[in-house]
């Protein structure tokens, strides 16, 4: 198959050759309406302008970009604040994207990235997960390219860049061992989607955690999730339908526990008293519910900090170590007593 060339892009834009290079050099002297065009045929052709990318190596910009998985979840908010500050302070103008947890947008994107001159990019990446060993072939465009990239949260096993992870393991031991010593013995879990490389380690860490404290778990104890509200509530009515009826739960993300929190205030369940509740990620929402809710969390700070540090040494062709973090957990009053009454089926106490 032949390379996509400029003049390619050109004739599927209706725009001179010497329009579309204008375009996807960044030269301003173009007109909006050309500019869109241009974008869109690249983005459908799968054009990648090689030779800017490779005049990225030498010519600087002082900008990175920066990829989220959903700018609504508060986690990634707080992340991204992490990484332009630190960015900031290293001399770099950053400049965001959102995946909206999907390769689609993701892969726009990027198609956009490599049309612009950026110095480097910290991505957390869409895409099938690292037990699966698949990626979004324009990643792989870019890191062809020469970009300087660094992953941050989640990680793809054939995409060979630095990466800036968090561990759960230790933390996930931690919580059950607290639920444990509050009588329960059934804990649930409602994890996120496969495609997400934290997904597959939380539930992975979650089982390890749950053998490790002497328990048993069972996949009519796992609900799958999507990282979203929605998704959430839906598990909180699973956990309030399931016939093993657990007594604890254990929640993989903020935005999923929020969805289910809600479904559990309208059913007038109390959190602690009838069952106990974890979650992943300490932000502000589950704080200040009543009860507040232990958490599973890392430094944000950190991991953002990280991140820019792991960029910067690939910017200047230093070898970068992957950096693990880990994780912590806070109990709260959400852990309480596992209860001598049934929550499940009707939705409500029963004696």
């Amino acid at each position: 198959m032949n390379a996509v060339t400029i003049k390619d892009v050109a004739l599927a834009a209706g725009v001179s050759p010497a329009t579309a290079s204008r375009v996807l050099s960044g030269n301003p002297a173009t007109s909006p309406a050309a500019r869109t065009r241009v974008e869109a045929a690249a983005r459908e052709l799968h054009f990648l302008p090689n030779a800017q990318a490779r005049s990225l190596r030498s010519t600087k910009t002082d900008s990175i970009a920066l990829l989220i998985s959903d700018v609504r979840n508060p986690y990634f908010s707080d992340l991204a604040h992490a990484v332009e500050q630190h960015a900031r302070a290293a001399g770099l103008m950053t400049f965001m994207g959102n995946a909206n947890e999907s390769t689609e947008q993701q892969d726009e994107f990027l198609a956009t990235v490599l049309s612009r001159r950026v110095d480097g990019m910290i991505v957390v990446p869409q895409g099938l997960s690292e037990q699966d060993g698949n990626a979004t072939e324009m990643l792989r465009r870019v890191v062809d390219s020469g970009i300087p990239m660094v992953f941050v949260d989640r990680t793809l096993a054939d995409i060979q860049v630095p990466r800036v992870i968090a561990r759960s393991r230790e933390a996930l031991e931690e919580a059950i061992a607290e639920l444990k010593s509050h009588g329960h013995e059934r804990i649930a879990f409602i994890g996120g989607p496969k495609h997400a490389s934290t997904a597959m380690e939380r539930h992975q860490a979650f089982d390890a955690a749950i053998a490790a404290n002497g328990l048993v778990t069972a996949p009519e104890l796992h609900f799958a999730g999507d990282f979203r509200f929605a998704s959430g509530a839906q598990g909180a009515r699973w956990f309030l339908e399931n016939p093993l009826a657990p007594t604890a739960v254990i929640i993989a993300d903020a935005p999923m526990a929020i969805g289910a929190l809600s479904v559990w205030r309208e059913r007038g369940l109390n959190i602690g008293t009838d069952f106990s509740v974890v979650s992943f990620d300490e932000v502000d929402a589950l704080l200040l519910h009543n009860p507040p809710i232990a958490t599973i969390s890392h430094d944000l700070e950190l991991m953002g900090r990280a991140a820019v540090q792991a960029l910067l040494a690939v910017m200047k062709n230093e070898s970068v170590a992957p950096v693990e973090l880990l994780s912590t957990f806070t109990p709260r009053p959400s852990v309480g007593p596992a209860p001598d009454k049934d929550v499940h089926s009707e939705g409500m106490p029963r004696a």
